[in-house]
């Protein structure tokens, strides 16, 4: 994915984008119930790269089994590759962590692009301090072996209610995750990026007192209106 790519989805917005997808006939690309981590955060921009969780049992689900080098959660951590980002799907469960701060710091040492789960941090304060931005449903402070045990990795999910395929692409922001099919990304991010450029333009058009008809959602006349004042160097706008 390009960094051209990258920087239209993130101007785009995760609900102008889920508006994009809306026009192709997707309606189930927003996670429900998945947050920021912390408010002011970055947005989230990459491809997935997943882990499965199932519930936890307890003769197999030990701390000491984080000792083996083939534990498939701190593979996710070592295998993500970097510019990807790691998606967790925790069942929305919040009874043990998908991930703590020692992971997050991982991740974000090798490069990648940040976590979205639909379970929960442990260590939140100090996940949030690593830099790496985070997308969960809320704090989960239990060890993951109380409650979950990873089965797979890099393989289709389900997180927060969406299907995420390897290789589809995140993007995360204030108003939350949406998912963008692969196969559409760069059209996506291109219209987007169109998309929310033309709001700045109508935003500072309802701002001077200009009714929303015939200027939002745009027209062919609106748009002509829109490029003038692309053209002239968009005035008003600081």
């Amino acid at each position: 994915m390009t960094g051209t790519v990258r920087d239209r989805l993130a101007r785009a917005g995760s609900a102008t984008v889920a508006n994009m997808l809306l026009r192709r006939g997707l309606r189930n690309v927003l996670m429900t119930g998945v947050r920021p981590l912390t408010a002011g955060q970055r947005p989230l921009v990459g491809p997935a790269y997943t882990l499965r969780f199932i519930p936890a049992r307890e003769d197999l689900d030990i701390l000491s089994g984080y000792a083996s080098s083939d534990h498939l959660h701190r593979r996710a951590v070592e295998e993500c590759p970097p510019g990807a980002v790691l998606v967790i799907d925790a069942l929305g469960s919040t009874a043990a962590a998908s991930m703590g701060d020692m992971m997050a710091a991982r991740l974000k040492r090798r490069g990648v692009s940040g976590a979205v789960t639909d379970g929960g941090y442990r260590d939140s304060a100090a996940v949030a301090r690593t830099g790496l931005p985070c997308f969960h449903r809320d704090n989960a402070p239990r060890a993951t072996p109380v409650a979950l045990h990873p089965v797979a990795l890099d393989e289709p999910v389900g997180c927060g209610g969406v299907a995420v395929y390897p290789g589809d692409v995140l993007l995360g922001d204030a108003d939350g995750v949406v998912v963008v099919p692969r196969h559409l990304v760069a059209e996506v991010a291109a219209e987007g990026a169109d998309a929310a450029a033309y709001e700045e333009f109508a935003a500072l058009q309802i701002e001077r007192g200009r009714s929303l008809f015939g200027l939002f959602p745009g027209t062919s006349e609106s748009r002509q209106e829109y490029d003038t004042w692309v053209a002239a160097g968009r005035p008003g706008l600081e």
